[in-house]
């Protein structure tokens, strides 16, 4: 059985300038951390020249689909019926991309199919978690 997803996806970049950059991403669920999703943005596209993954909730997700979600780092929310405006916070600034809603649409429903929601506890390993717990704590 598939234990991880992963879609590419092309962002836009929101920018100051009237054309808008696109570039890769890519978003990834493993249903061994059954409530988060990450995306992914390569090297060439960020202003340090490094790959950069953001992780937030698949909920955040899901609900960025269809209104305005998130009050922290990462706020997701519709624009117009195609596309979602997805916000990434850090101290260092704001990047602002457009995503097509299908594509994002398309990866929610294959993690839904993975882990339905609410049964997300099914797949944690506590006994993992809670032996990584412990040994860090010597």
């Amino acid at each position: 059985m598939e234990t991880v997803i992963q879609q590419s996806v092309e962002a836009q970049l929101v920018a100051a300038s009237p054309r808008m950059a696109t570039i890769p991403a890519r978003l990834r669920y493993d249903r061994t951390e059954p409530f988060a999703v990450t995306m992914t943005f390569p090297a060439r596209s960020t202003l340090e020249g490094v790959e950069v993954t953001w992780s937030f909730a698949r909920d955040l997700l899901t609900a960025g689909l269809t209104g305005d979600a998130g009050m922290g780092d990462v706020r997701l929310r519709p624009h117009g019926e195609d596309q979602v405006v997805m916000e990434f916070h850090a101290p260092e600034g704001t990047a602002v991309v457009r995503v097509r809603a299908e594509e994002l649409r398309r990866f929610a429903a294959r993690t839904i199919a993975l882990v339905p929601p609410g049964r997300e506890y099914l797949h944690l390993d506590l006994d993992r978690d809670l032996a990584l717990l412990i040994r860090g704590l010597r």
